[in-house]
């Protein structure tokens, strides 16, 4: 199978996007947000779960063209996550784990992609 490593990150961020569905208030809990913004947040987790779900049917179902775009469609959704939940984390220690998980996707998902490509060129 060609870019496997991209599509076997396509999937785990599928299952995110499910798990974002079933649970949105797992955001607000990671964000330590006040109880009065959490219906706001589990609005934004509903947005990237289905977000992350089209995307990573794109990454897991489509052609090597598919999957790169996927590819950095999610690359850049991360870094803009990292940028918009940092902005609004309530203290350092959650910024740090927003920016940790946040850009710790962006790497993985860049990784991958890259060795793919090295791969599907040799």
């Amino acid at each position: 199978m060609t870019y496997s490593r991209s599509r076997t990150i396509s999937a785990a961020t599928a299952a995110y996007g499910l798990f974002a569905l079933a649970k949105p208030r797992h955001l607000g809990d990671a964000l330590e947000a006040p109880h009065v913004q959490r219906p706001a947040i589990d609005q934004v987790a509903y947005t990237y779960g289905a977000r992350d779900l089209g995307i990573s049917a794109l990454g897991i179902l489509g052609t090597p063209a598919l999957v790169r775009a996927a590819m950095a469609l999610r690359i850049a959704g991360d870094l803009s996550d990292a940028t918009i939940l940092s902005r609004y984390a309530p203290n350092q220690k959650v910024r740090g784990k927003v920016l940790a998980v946040t850009i710790g996707w962006g790497v993985l998902n860049t990784l991958a992609l890259l060795a793919d490509e090295k791969a599907a060129r040799a």
